[in-house]
C-alpha cells in the first residue's frame, strides 16, 4: 500500500520531529564543545555589552553572536536546562527540512522535496550538527534558505521573481554571516559561479538583480560590526572575527599561539574522501547509486537535469575549496551537505520510474545495514545496562527501546522485501509504486532509521548523560570550596565553562600548559591569597563498572596522586571528583588553607 501525498508528508514530518526532539531536548550539555556555547550562551543572557560574546567573562571572538543572542534569550525566558539552550536548533531543522524541501519540489515535484528534506534531517553529519548547541546548527539553516533563494533567483523567468529569490538569498547569508561569519557564504557563492560556469550563463554575473540584495547584508552586518569597534579593544576583536578566524583556518597567519588554527585540526590529503561515507551514514550507498545514475545520465538535456547540476554546483566546489585548507573538521563540510540531500531527491525521483539491479542491490544492502545498526544498538543498551546494575531501565524505557528496535527490525525487513530484484526479462521496477509516490522500500528504510534514533537511541542518551555531568562536578566544587578563593590552574574552554556557570563566576584563571612560567605564576598567586583552593584537572578518566573490568587496571586508577608541580607547591588533595566513564579534577590546597 503506497501512502498518500498528505499521509507521506505526515510521516515524515512526525518522524523528523520526534527524532530532532530525543537529540535536541533529550540530554545534558556533551563535550566537546556544547559545555562552551552552553556557559557563552549564559553569560549573553545578563551581560550588558551583547556585541562580543564572553567565555568565563573574558570576550571570545571566534563566531559572531548571533546564536549566543537566540540561545541567550531563551535562557533569559525559560532557565538554564540544556534542552532551553538547545531550543532553538528544533527552529534551525524546521528551516533547513523546509528549505531544501522547498528546492526539490520546485525542481522534481514532491517526492525530490519530501526526498531531500528527510536526508537533510537524517545525514549522520547534519544530524549530528543538528542536535548540537553551537553556531553550526543556525549556520546550515541560513545556507539552506540561502541556497533556496539561489534557486528561485538563478532560475527566475521574470525580474520579480529573480528580484525576491536573490534579495532572500541575500538576507539569508547576513544571518549566517552573523552566526558563523563569512563561512556562511562559501556554499552559496561558489554554488552561483558553478552553475553559471556548467550552463555558460554569463549574463547572470551583469544581472542587477544579483547585487541588489548586498544592501540588504550590509544593513544586517554593519550595525554590528560598528558596535564591535566601538567597544574596547574593538579593532583587535575585529580581526579576530574576520580575519584570524577565516584566513586562519586556511594557511598560517600572523597571530597570538591561542589563535594559530592551523596548529588543531589538521588537514591531510582525501581526508574528507575519505570520511564522507561516514557522514552519509546510512544513506552512504544510495548516494553511491545516485552518483552512478548521474554519470550514466550525463549526456540528457540540462534541462532535466536540472536538480541534479544545483546538487552538484552546491556540493563539489566547497568540497574541493575545503580539502585545501590547512584545517579539516567533519563540521566544515555540513553546509554542503543540502547538494547531497538534493542528489538523492533526484535520484528517488529516477528510482520511482524503474531502477536498475545495482540500485536495487544498494537498497538492499541499506536495509541489511539497518538490521547491522539493530543488533549494535541493542548491544550497546545491554552493555550500558551491565555497566550500572544500580540504575537498571525502568520499565517504560524498556518498552520505548524494545519497540524501537521491533519496528526498524520490520521495517528493514520490508525494504529487503520491497526491493525485491527484477526476474529476466522484466523492465526495470522499483516495487510496487504509484505515480507521484516515493517507493515504499525507501519509505520503509527511513521509518526504521528513525524508530533507532527515537527508540534505543534515545535510552543510550540517558545512559551516557551521566558521564557528561559536567553541572554536579560544579556544584559539587562550588559546595566544596565556599568561602575560600578559587584558581583554576592550566584549564581548557570545558573547564573554563563548567566553573564558570557551576562553581564561581569570580575566579582567578591561569592559563596553561604547565611550564615554569605558569608554575611560578601559580606560586605568586598562592603567595598572596593563602587561603586560596586549585581545581585542576586530572589525566585519565573515572572509569565505571563494565569498563573497569575490561580495561587495564592503570586505566582505571580512581585515586592518582597530585601532579609534579603540586608536590612542589606543597598542594594536597582536598576533593576529588569524577563522572563515569569521564572527567576527573581535585581540589588542591596548602595546609594552612584547608576547609
Amino acid at each position: 500500500m503506497v501512502p498518500t501525498r498528505a499521509a507521506s508528508i505526515l510521516i515524515i514530518g512526525l518522524l523528523l520531529t520526534a527524532s530532532w526532539g530525543v537529540g535536541i531536548l533529550g540530554r545534558g550539555y556533551w563535550t566537546p564543545d556544547e559545555p562552551r556555547e552552553a556557559d557563552i550562551a549564559w553569560r549573553m543572557s545578563w551581560q550588558a555589552e551583547r556585541s562580543t560574546p564572553l567565555l568565563a567573562g573574558e570576550p571570545f571572538c571566534e563566531k559572531p553572536p548571533l546564536t549566543y543572542w537566540i540561545a541567550g534569550a531563551a535562557i533569559a525566558a525559560w532557565g538554564d536546562a540544556p534542552w532551553v539552550a538547545r531550543l532553538p536548533n528544533v527552529l534551525y531543522a524546521l528551516l533547513t527540512t523546509l528549505a531544501i524541501a522547498w528546492i526539490g519540489w520546485l525542481a522534481e515535484g514532491r517526492v525530490a522535496g519530501l526526498t531531500a528534506a528527510a536526508a537533510i534531517s537524517t545525514f549522520l553529519l547534519s544530524y549530528q550538527v543538528g542536535i548540537w548547541l553551537a553556531t553550526d546548527a543556525p549556520l546550515i539553516a541560513a545556507v539552506a534558505v540561502a541556497l533556496l533563494g539561489l534557486y528561485i533567483g538563478f532560475y527566475a523567468d521574470r525580474r520579480r521573481e529573480r528580484l525576491v529569490g536573490y534579495t532572500l538569498m541575500h538576507g539569508a547569508l547576513a544571518l549566517g554571516f552573523l552566526c558563523k561569519s563569512a563561512a556562511a557564504w562559501m556554499v552559496p557563492v561558489l554554488g552561483i559561479l558553478g552553475l553559471i560556469v556548467w550552463e555558460r550563463r554569463w549574463r547572470e554575473l551583469w544581472r542587477w538583480e544579483l547585487y541588489l540584495g548586498l544592501g540588504v547584508e550590509a544593513a544586517i552586518i554593519l550595525p554590528w560590526v560598528a558596535a564591535v569597534a566601538a567597544a574596547p579593544d574593538g579593532a583587535a576583536h575585529l580581526k579576530v572575527f574576520l580575519w584570524n578566524n577565516l584566513a586562519g583556518r586556511f594557511a598560517p597567519v600572523a597571530a597570538p599561539q591561542a589563535l594559530q588554527y592551523t596548529q588543531a585540526h589538521r588537514n591531510s590529503p582525501g581526508k574528507y574522501l575519505i570520511e564522507l561515507p561516514v557522514y552519509l551514514w546510512p544513506w552512504t550507498l544510495l548516494v553511491a547509486a545516485a552518483v552512478r545514475r548521474a554519470w550514466l545520465r550525463r549526456n540528457a538535456s540540462w534541462r532535466h537535469l536540472r536538480l541534479l547540476r544545483f546538487a552538484v554546483a552546491t556540493f563539489l566546489p566547497p568540497l574541493l575549496l575545503l580539502s585545501l585548507a590547512a584545517t579539516a573538521r567533519n563540521i566544515y563540510l555540513a553546509p554542503a551537505l543540502p547538494g547531497m540531500a538534493l542528489l538523492l531527491g533526484w535520484w528517488v525521483g529516477e528510482f520511482a520510474q524503474g531502477a536498475d539491479d545495482w540500485e536495487v542491490r544498494a537498497v538492499r544492502s541499506t536495509a541489511v545495514l539497518m538490521l547491522a545498526g539493530v543488533l549494535v544498538l541493542a548491544t550497546a543498551l545491554t552493555l550500558l545496562d551491565i555497566d550500572a546494575p544500580q540504575r537498571p531501565l525502568s520499565l517504560w524505557s524498556g518498552i520505548v527501546a524494545l519497540a524501537g528496535l521491533a519496528a526498524s527490525t520490520v521495517c528493514a525487513l520490508h525494504a529487503w522485501r520491497a526491493a525485491a530484484p527484477r526476474t529476466a526479462g522484466a523492465p526495470p521496477t522499483a516495487g510496487a509504486t504509484a505515480a507521484g509516490s516515493a517507493p515504499p522500500a525507501l519509505v520503509a528504510l527511513l521509518i526504521a532509521y528513525c524508530a533507532l534514533l527515537i527508540g534505543p537511541a534515545s535510552q543510550i542518551y540517558r545512559r551516557v548523560d551521566p558521564w557528561q555531568d559536567l553541572a554536579a562536578l560544579g556544584n559539587e566544587i562550588r559546595q566544596n570550596s565556599m568561602g575560600h578563593p578559587l584558581i583554576v590552574f592550566a584549564q581548557d574552554e570545558t573547564t573554563r565553562a563548567f566553573i564558570d556557570m557551576y562553581a564561581a563566576s569570580n575566579v582567578d584563571w591561569i592559563a596553561g600548559p604547565v611550564t615554569p612560567a605558569s608554575t611560578a605564576m601559580l606560586r605568586a598567586r598562592l603567595a598572596a591569597s593563602p587561603q586560596s583552593l586549585v581545581v585542576v584537572q586530572l589525566p585519565g578518566r573515572h572509569v565505571s563498572g563494565l569498563w573497569r573490568r575490561l580495561e587495564a587496571p592503570k586505566a582505571s586508577d580512581d585515586a592518582p596522586p597530585p601532579p609534579a608541580w603540586a608536590r612542589e607547591l606543597h598542594l594536597s588533595v582536598v576533593s576529588r571528583y569524577g563522572l563515569p566513564n569521564g572527567r576527573r579534577y581535585a581540589l588542591l590546597a596548602a595546609a594552612m588553607a584547608r576547609p
